[in-house]
């Protein structure tokens, strides 16, 4: 199995970063376009949430991001933090939810995740973190 691991500050600055290193990654299947936008969306929406809501912007505070690429083409993705985690995920799943009110966009990150994988875990503890394991499976790589 092929894996990677990435650790860095919590700063939004760095969400690029995790982005393009993750899409870098994967692009050995040969993905399609369109399942690296999926791909590189899915890291942005996690990421975000785990700086914004999980660290409230504490850049001393790391994420972590483990891809590991499965057999049939599954690519397998794990980010965590370990800051105020969620006290209720139903509620944190529903569409416009948020635990910032007063941010602009807010409430779709998990919706999105959700949306555009095949398999979506969060396992969260209050004080102690969120771990978001995400699964998504390519298509065979000769098909267009």
């Amino acid at each position: 199995m092929n894996q990677m691991e990435l650790s860095f500050n919590a700063k939004i600055e760095n969400e690029p970063f995790a982005r393009t290193s993750v899409a870098a990654f994967v692009t050995a299947l040969n993905p399609t376009i369109d399942e690296l936008v999926e791909i590189k969306t899915i890291i942005s929406e996690g990421v975000s949430n785990a700086i914004i809501h999980g660290y409230q912007n504490n850049a001393e505070c790391k994420v972590v991001i483990k891809v590991s690429i499965e057999d049939e083409r599954i690519i397998k993705i794990i980010i965590q933090d370990y800051g105020k985690g969620i006290e209720d995920i139903e509620e944190a799943k529903v569409p416009m939810y948020t635990s910032l009110k007063e941010l602009e966009h807010a409430g779709m990150g998990l919706t999105i995740i959700e949306a555009l994988c095949d398999n979506l875990e969060i396992h969260s503890t209050p004080n102690l973190g969120t771990k978001l394991t995400i699964r998504k499976q390519l298509k065979d790589s000769d098909i267009g």
